[in-house]
């Protein structure tokens, strides 16, 4: 059923915001079209964006304001400017940073609501129509967090009026009239932002590329999810947190990772029918062709760590309802394609609740040479049905890895595979290709060749990252020949007609 496991395939890792361009960020615009271009000539047919939510000052897409909600950055000011919604000069300015695009994006509303108003564009006006309809089980409760939370300043929802913070409809509604403006600036982001990626995803898909996206698995404390909901979450009656996530330590950090989310109240999920879960899955649904859930070991039980806590190591494991909850996707969504990440601290009951639902794991390359022989991400380990990557956006580049390896453990992994003649890092992607796994995919810096330096995230620091954009002068010009020969070599090019 699961159609990553039909047949060999070869993918690509780069979240959207690394694409090259003129503005502070990558967008869906030109240049999201000559990556899919590019990497189909090659023959990959998997493009995995990692999560495309509206992010916090640090840029991490799996700490968002929304669930659900798309991030303005990624938006192509050009296609409004084809609109006709705003001039280029707009646009261009537009480009110079988070708060200009802002400022852009709420003078292409006001063109765009005069249009409405004026029935000059009917098929466009029936777009934005089904756009708020179908969105309507999350797109208010995420447009009046942000007008609310930019008219108080930015200040946590926790300190806003009481009637604010806890929700209460009379005092949300009457707020919500005072703000209109904004927030109907706010519901034109989003209609737009849906509009690009469809739009990008029917590229993609009709040149034989998948998107393949995320669903992370915890939400932000500020965010319109846990504001919205918050019966859902383990909070004080105030709305504070009163035990968050994280991890013990596990291959990423030797202190562990303490993520800070508040916890899910389960108990009260499950008595739902887990409703709240099955909009996410929803949403994934009508985003991607592909969803990996992260942190999927949290499904079988989840770290729980006392919000006062200083360290993530004053924690406990807690069970959950996972396997109800994959019960009630695969009833709803029987045929989305799901992926588990299944890295960190895995028990045998996490491995067991993913082989009981078909899903496929990630198998990192990087993670293979500690020395022990039956060490799982050994290529000679690998189970057709999983995913292998050289490494992740939370790994450093593959010749980055290298390049910090003592030299008995350059040795080592010389010895695996057998001195071959390739260098870092063709090495490790070589046998990525080669691999058992039915999919095999590749963080782009690595086909670009780029060290350390080039690292998109490192797990634990919040300081740097999210901000790596690739330039097209660093695209070798064989680039697309050698991909398409190793995939070749492999079988993982798509097939012919």
């Amino acid at each position: 059923m699961h159609t990553l496991t039909d047949r060999r395939r070869a993918g690509v890792l780069l979240h959207p915001s690394s694409l090259p361009g003129q503005g502070y960020c990558g967008d869906f615009g030109d240049q999201a079209r000559r990556f899919v271009d590019l990497i189909a000539q090659a023959g990959l047919q998997i493009w995995q964006v990692l999560p495309l939510g509206p992010t916090h000052d640090d840029g991490c897409p799996y700490q968002s304001f929304s669930v659900h909600a798309g991030n303005p950055d990624l938006i192509d000011l050009e296609w409004l400017v084809d609109k006709g919604w705003l001039t280029p000069e707009q646009a261009g300015t537009g480009c110079a940073s988070p708060e200009a695009k802002r400022q852009a994006l709420t003078s292409a509303a006001a063109a765009f609501m005069t249009q409405v108003q004026s029935s000059a564009d009917a098929p466009m006006l029936s777009a934005y129509q089904q756009f708020l309809d179908e969105s309507a089980f999350w797109l208010e409760d995420y447009v009046r967090f942000q007008a609310f939370r930019d008219a108080e300043q930015r200040r946590p929802w926790t300190s806003w009026p009481p009637g604010l913070r806890d929700f209460e409809p009379g005092a949300c509604d009457r707020r919500a009239l005072e703000l209109a403006e904004a927030i109907s600036a706010l519901r034109f982001r989003q209609f737009v932002f849906h509009c690009q990626w469809h739009e990008l995803r029917r590229y993609a898909n009709a040149r034989g590329v998948l998107l393949f996206g995320d669903i992370p698995i915890f939400v932000h404390q500020e965010s319109a999810d846990v504001w919205a909901h918050q019966s859902l979450f383990d909070l004080d009656a105030q709305g504070q947190p009163v035990t968050v996530t994280g991890v013990p330590p596990d291959y990423f950090s030797a202190e562990g990772q303490l993520w800070g989310n508040p916890q899910y109240n389960w108990q009260r999920m499950q008595a739902d029918g887990f409703s709240w879960w099955l909009q996410r899955f929803d949403s994934a649904a009508r985003q991607f062709d592909i969803a990996r859930i992260d942190h999927f070991r949290a499904l079988e039980a989840y770290w729980e760590i006392p919000a006062a806590a200083t360290s993530a190591k004053t924690g406990k494991w807690v069970q959950t309802p996972g396997r109800e909850l994959l019960r009630a996707v695969r009833e709803r969504y029987p045929q989305l394609r799901l992926v588990a990440e299944n890295l960190g601290t895995i028990s045998a009951e996490v491995e067991e609740l993913r082989h009981e639902f078909s899903l496929p794991g990630m198998l990192i390359l990087q993670f293979a040479f500690d020395g022990n022989p039956e060490n799982p991400y050994l290529s000679h380990r690998h189970s057709q049905g999983d995913i292998v990557y050289t490494g992740t956006h939370d790994n450093d580049t593959t010749l980055g890895w290298f390049e910090s390896l003592t030299e008995e453990l350059r040795a080592r992994v010389y010895k695996y595979f057998n001195h071959p003649r390739e260098d870092m890092p063709w090495m490790l992607i070589a046998q990525a290709m080669a691999s058992p796994a039915t999919t095999a995919i590749v963080p782009w810096q690595d086909f670009l060749g780029l060290d350390g330096r080039h690292r998109m995230n490192t797990p634990g620091t919040t300081r740097g990252n999210w901000r790596w954009r690739f330039d097209w002068t660093q695209v070798p010009r064989d680039l697309v020949q050698r991909i398409h020969a190793l995939l070749a070599h492999y079988d993982r090019l798509p097939p012919t007609d």
